[in-house]
C-alpha cells in the first residue's frame, strides 16, 4: 500500500510539473498558424491574403444583381495587434486593401473600363472573433471609403462610396474570410455612379509568412 501511495504521488507531481512547465500560450490563441490550436500568431505579424483562386471580388449595384464592377485581382494586408487565449478577440490593423484595375471590367451602361480602384482612409482596425466573425472599422471621425474611377466615352468619372463598417465570416476550412453583400452609398460622382455599392469577395489563404492562419 505504501509503495502504491507513493507512485501515485510521484506520478502527480510528474504531471504538475509537466503542467508548471507548459507555457501559456499553449491553452490556445485566438489566431494560430499551421492548423487549429496550432502556434499562436506574434503580435506585429503582417497578415496576407489575395482573392481565393478561381473567384472575383465584385461591386455591384445591388444585393442580387450583377450589374457594376467585377475584379480578378486583390488583396489585404492586415497586422497584427493583439492575440489573446481562445474564446476571445483577436485584433488587426489593415494597412492596404488593393485592386489590380488591370483585371477589373465593368458592365455598366456607358462604361468603357476601370482605371482604378483604391481603398481611402486606410489603417483600418479589425476585430476576429473565436466564432469566426470579422469586423473592419474606420478610424475615428472617419469613414470606411472607395474610390471607383471609370473610364466612359466622355472621359474619366470617379465614383466615390463610404460604409460605416464592414463585416466578414473567417473559415477554417480554408483559411478565408468572405464579405458578402456589404453595402456602400455613393458619396459623390456621377449619374454614371450607382446610388449603392454592395461588396462580394472572398479571401484565401490568410497567411503569415506563408503560412496559412486559423482562428479558434
Amino acid at each position: 500500500m505504501r509503495k502504491r501511495s507513493l507512485l501515485a504521488l510521484a506520478g502527480t507531481a510528474t504531471a504538475l510539473a509537466l503542467a508548471a512547465a507548459t507555457p501559456a500560450s499553449a491553452a490556445g490563441a485566438v489566431l494560430t498558424t499551421g492548423s487549429a490550436g496550432g502556434t499562436a500568431v506574434a503580435v506585429g505579424d503582417t497578415l496576407t491574403a489575395p482573392l481565393a483562386s478561381g473567384t472575383s471580388a465584385t461591386f455591384y449595384s445591388s444585393a442580387t444583381g450583377t450589374s457594376g464592377v467585377k475584379c480578378t485581382g486583390s488583396q489585404f494586408t492586415a497586422k497584427v495587434t493583439g492575440n489573446p487565449t481562445a474564446p476571445g478577440t483577436a485584433t488587426e490593423s489593415v494597412t492596404a486593401h488593393t485592386f489590380d484595375s488591370s483585371t477589373c471590367t465593368s458592365n455598366v451602361t456607358g462604361v468603357l473600363g476601370v482605371n482604378g480602384i483604391t481603398i481611402d482612409n486606410l489603417p483600418y482596425a479589425a476585430t476576429v472573433a473565436s466564432d469566426g466573425t470579422l469586423t473592419v472599422t474606420p478610424p475615428s471621425g472617419s469613414v470606411i471609403q472607395a474610390t471607383v474611377k471609370l473610364r466612359t466615352l466622355l472621359g474619366s468619372v470617379t465614383c466615390v462610396y463610404r460604409a460605416p463598417s464592414l463585416t466578414g465570416k473567417a473559415a477554417n476550412a480554408d483559411s478565408s474570410i468572405t464579405f458578402t453583400n456589404q453595402q456602400f452609398t455613393k458619396f459623390s460622382g456621377s449619374s454614371l455612379c450607382f446610388a449603392n455599392g454592395f461588396f462580394t469577395a472572398k479571401y484565401a489563404p490568410v497567411t503569415d509568412a506563408g503560412v496559412r492562419i486559423y482562428v479558434n
